[in-house]
């Protein structure tokens, strides 16, 4: 048994017959490489052993074009084809899939527009933090990606020149750190970090036990149990200072104690006590805020004048008053009445700002 690289020519298949006169010979141009790859994939998937003629007859493509997606199949997407003498045809080499009586197919088989999803995504996923987040680990990838979307498809390139990525509010962290995290919260080790809170302009070092990333508003948080305040927190990746993983194991939290205390309320912020905020949309605004999601919990309904109520729970009310005030006066707090006093106070002092003299 032997690589292909020169069985087409020992094969001896209509060795003399020009191609010009056999139609299954001549090149598909309607056929892209990405689409006879995946033609030979579904060929695997049903044979145990592959003829040259079946390729040549399947494909509709010379035997050069063959013998060309044969060897990239095995030098670039690592597929161990090999030509088996004893049968005169193609097979994998490799184990079966137990109970299946197919063999698996290693390397990258994705279709094209599995490929352009994957490239998409790739460039979703490097602009999620400074410097592309997952660049150096994803660039390998993307190299095998872009050989198999040859040069008639779009490119990474053309894929990031067509899709612009917006990012307003983010902060910059220090991505040394957010690995460090990131690999703590994967192992279960503790870690010790310097943070600084923008709240009272104060820098405090903590241990903290990791249990979860949260990527939210274009910021990552870390949900961790502080062993200094003795209980969960959310810390922003970017008022990190200072991280060290520890030689110790994480404090494990249940994933209903997490989500109950830091999931329930309103935006980033956690807390037990919960309120249910009440809030009443003008005409004018109802159209858009009917269509997006405040809470999971949220219930809303629309009123015959055209206007829309919206309720979802809360604990604390900083974010929340925020978000209602970027709709200024179409936008009525119905209750509760703390949080319809925190708003008006904020209408107070921004109408003491703007007032004329």
């Amino acid at each position: 048994m032997e690589d292909h690289p020169e069985d087409l020519e020992e094969s001896g298949c209509c060795d003399k017959i020009p191609v010009a006169a056999k139609p299954h010979l001549r090149h598909n141009p309607a056929m892209s490489q990405i689409d006879r790859l995946q033609r030979i994939r579904q060929l695997f998937r049903d044979r145990r052993s592959i003829s040259i003629q079946l390729l040549l007859d399947t494909l509709e493509i010379s035997r050069a074009t063959l013998k060309r997606d044969l060897a990239f199949l095995r030098d670039v997407v690592m597929v161990p084809i090999v030509f088996d003498r004893e049968v005169r045809a193609y097979r994998l080499e490799g184990p079966a899939v137990q109970g299946t009586g197919q063999y698996e197919l290693p390397g990258l088989w994705f279709s094209s527009q599995e490929i352009h999803a994957l490239l998409t995504m790739q460039h979703l996923l490097a602009n999620l933090g400074p410097g592309g987040l997952l660049h150096d680990h994803i660039e390998p990838l993307l190299s095998r990606l872009n050989q198999l979307l040859g040069s008639a498809d779009s490119t990474a390139e053309e894929i990031r020149r067509r899709i612009l990525i917006v990012g307003l509010g983010r902060r910059e962290y220090n991505l040394e750190h957010f690995e460090r995290i990131g690999s703590a919260l994967l192992r279960r080790q503790r870690l010790e970090i310097d943070y600084y809170a923008r709240s009272n302009d104060a820098l405090t070092t903590r241990q903290v036990s990791p249990q979860r990333l949260v990527h939210y508003r274009e910021n990552w948080y870390l949900d961790a149990w502080c062993h200094l305040r003795n209980g969960l927190r959310n810390f922003s990746i970017d008022s990190i200072r200072r991280v060290e993983t520890l030689d110790r194991p994480a404090r494990e939290v249940a994933e209903r104690t997490l989500s109950s205390v830091l999931g329930p309320g309103y935006g980033i912020f956690g807390g037990k006590l919960l309120q249910t905020a009440h809030l009443r949309f003008t005409p004018a605004r109802a159209r858009w805020v009917a269509a997006e999601q405040w809470h999971v919990r949220q219930k809303g309904r629309m009123r015959t004048d055209g206007s829309y109520e919206l309720s979802f729970p809360f604990s604390d009310p900083r974010e929340l008053v925020m978000d209602i005030l970027r709709f200024g006066a179409d936008v009525e707090v119905l209750g509760p009445e703390t949080l319809r006093a925190a708003v008006r106070a904020e209408a107070v002092r921004l109408a003491a700002l703007y007032a004329v003299s």
